[in-house]
């Protein structure tokens, strides 16, 4: 179902009141800076960054925010809090064009207000105040040629690589919310490619060129719809566009989503792609977007809106994915499925915890349905039946097996159940326990309450520790279809 939007009398969507002046996108690699004589193209790039620094430069922008797909993190959403960053950074593939000394100005009433309002909006930011700590190369290279006498200040975010849409559109809000409180308007900047996959070996800078033509055919769609400002419609259409032309490093491609959160959930922009070529394969172009009154207008969201971050929303995929509806989750108690997700499905369901890395709750190959470890914690709120193993500080303290056992299993059959299996299924069990010792007679009780009859064959296991502070985790193989 779309999402609610607010139209005018001419039938045309409300713009967001945005303190964004301008977004950009541009590449994450060295060449316009560093080569740019050396391939005509990368010179052409560089030509497109030198035009889009006069407009800064004629802009009412206080402040530059870059989002870099070339700063991942793993905990949360790091933000650049260190009032004047300072080095020499040399790229980690492309060294051999030289170093790249910095010296930025940072927003730091700025940086440090967007990690408050990320985490009043529900998520794990951090801030970065270092001596040394490395910038990336993209935002160098952006900040560099955009931004080159620190005539503005900025601050970069950096691009977790496990988030999903909805907490990465909330992190764009969180950027809009402060720079209204602090009166400020900022040019929005985007650090990625477009298609990113290169070439694996050395090539001469003459030959470079996209890596495919289907790269190639679907960059140029891309760019027809930045070209008329059609930014929602993009953030749309990410989940396929990292399904077709993305080397699958991170889970998503997401910085479209932050963009359109940052600038406004529409179409009503003016685009203009001031350039589009190769960086040794990958898909680079250097784009402006402007709000403004005219533009295509909206379209019907695919993916709902969301405001605040407590883990990831279901959302419309491809047929090789399966995410479960909170209708279906309610409904999951049903003793017997009432579907079957199809060969080769990846099953994801909101009435299971989420996952703590980048993996599915299970998947289906052929006549089988494996799932990922998975333990007590409770879809939601992470809460741990039966008490955690150890304090935040790390100190033991007591919790009862039994009870993580049972918040084990009723996950495992919550997730067989979106798959169209039940526990009558399970054919292979590898149980772990932290400790053998003293846990081992609670939790055997309780798996015999609903494994005797299924008879599945069964592994367990003493480790030292598992990824969360419980006590037991089970992998499942069943049978489907």
């Amino acid at each position: 179902m779309g999402s609610s939007r607010t139209f005018d009398t001419t039938g045309e969507p409300v713009s967001d009141d945005s303190p964004i002046v301008m977004g950009i996108w541009g590449p994450p690699h060295p060449h316009p800076l560093l080569a740019p004589e050396k391939n005509e193209g990368w010179g052409k790039l560089r030509a497109a960054y030198d035009r889009l620094r006069e407009r800064i430069e004629e802009s009412e922008a206080d402040a530059i925010i870059v989002y870099s797909t070339t700063w991942p993190s793993v905990i949360g959403h790091q933000v650049q809090c260190r009032e004047n960053p300072e080095w020499t950074h040399v790229d980690d593939d492309f060294h051999a064009l030289g170093s790249m000394p910095y010296s930025f100005k940072v927003d730091v009433d700025l940086a440090k207000g967007i990690v408050e309002a990320g985490e009043k909006r529900g998520l794990h930011m951090r801030g970065v105040d270092y001596r040394g700590f490395p910038i990336d190369t993209g935002s160098i290279v952006a900040l560099s040629l955009l931004n080159p006498d620190n005539r503005l200040p900025m601050t970069i975010l950096s691009s977790n690589m496990y988030a999903n849409r909805a907490e990465t559109i909330v992190l764009g809000k969180a950027t809009t919310d402060v720079l209204k409180a602090q009166g400020k308007k900022a040019v929005a900047v985007v650090v990625a490619s477009l298609s990113n996959r290169m070439f694996t070996k050395h090539i001469e800078p003459q030959d470079d060129r996209i890596h495919s033509q289907k790269d190639d055919e679907w960059n140029r769609k891309i760019l027809e719809f930045f070209a008329k400002g059609r930014l929602e419609d993009i953030s749309q259409l990410s989940r396929d566009i990292h399904s077709q032309i993305r080397v699958q490093k991170v889970v998503a491609f997401k910085p479209a989503w932050w963009l359109a959160s940052t600038m406004g959930q529409h179409n009503r922009y003016e685009g203009e792609v001031l350039a589009y070529e190769a960086l040794h394969g990958s898909g680079g172009a250097v784009i402006s977007l402007t709000p403004t009154k005219g533009s295509v207008g909206d379209k019907e969201f695919d993916e709902d809106d969301v405001e605040y971050y407590r883990g990831d929303r279901n959302v419309i995929d491809s047929d090789s994915s399966t995410e479960v509806s909170d209708t279906e989750s309610a409904n999951s108690e049903a003793s017997t499925p009432s579907h079957t997700v199809p060969e080769g499905a990846i099953i994801e369901t909101s009435a299971a915890p989420k996952a703590v890395g980048a993996y599915p709750h299970a998947r289906r190959v052929g006549e089988l349905l494996y799932l990922s470890g998975v333990g007590p914690r409770q879809a939601g709120t992470d809460e741990i039946p039966g008490g955690a193993i150890r304090t935040p500080e790390g100190i033991p303290q007591e919790y009862d097996i039994k009870a993580q056992t049972e918040a084990c299993i009723a996950n495992v059959k919550a997730i067989l159940e979106a798959s169209g299996a039940s526990l009558s299924d399970v054919i292979d069990i590898t149980s772990f326990l932290v400790d053998m010792e003293r846990d081992f007679a609670g939790y055997n009780e309780v798996y015999a309450k609903h494994f005797t009859s299924v008879q599945a064959t069964r592994t367990t296991l003493a480790i030292t520790a598992l990824p969360t502070p419980i006590a037991v985790e089970m992998k499942v193989i069943a049978k489907i279809g």
